[in-house]
């Protein structure tokens, strides 16, 4: 079995696949418009200025993916009761990941020593998807 997560996005998640293919060190293994789609029935259901969005998108880091993919118009919900979490070990990794995610966004919780980490911290990106960066040890 294996889980990953599937972002939903209003229209930027090229823009957020972008960021996060940049910032996690990952790479892009597919990313295909609703104009791609095989099934004409996909584009004539959007409207014309929707054709360059994604319709599905898979970010490969290390051997965990994460998906995503614009939702329709009108059909876009505010993400929550859920954050994507990172593990780390190396703390210069964890503040450069949580800074590179929270610039433009929102800090939710500062990075900081807990009782259970070196470093944790929460965030909602610039995209409106939640965030915590754990790293439990230090350098």
């Amino acid at each position: 079995m294996k889980l990953n997560s599937y972002l939903m996005f209003n229209g930027q998640c090229k823009e957020a696949f972008k960021l996060y293919e940049q910032c996690l060190g990952g790479k892009i293994t597919d990313m295909m418009t609703y104009a791609d789609s095989p099934d004409s029935s996909m584009t004539e259901q959007m409207p014309p200025e929707w054709n360059d969005k994604i319709m599905h998108t898979a970010l490969v880091v290390d051997d965990q993916e994460l998906m995503g993919s614009d939702c329709p118009p009108g059909y876009s919900e505010e993400p929550k009761g859920f954050s994507v979490s990172i593990g780390l070990d190396n703390p210069a990794e964890a503040e450069r990941i949580f800074h590179t995610l929270a610039e433009n966004g929102t800090v939710t919780m500062p990075l900081q020593q807990t009782f259970w980490a070196y470093r944790f911290g929460m965030l909602v990106d610039q995209f409106g998807i939640p965030w915590m960066i754990n790293c439990e040890q230090a350098a």
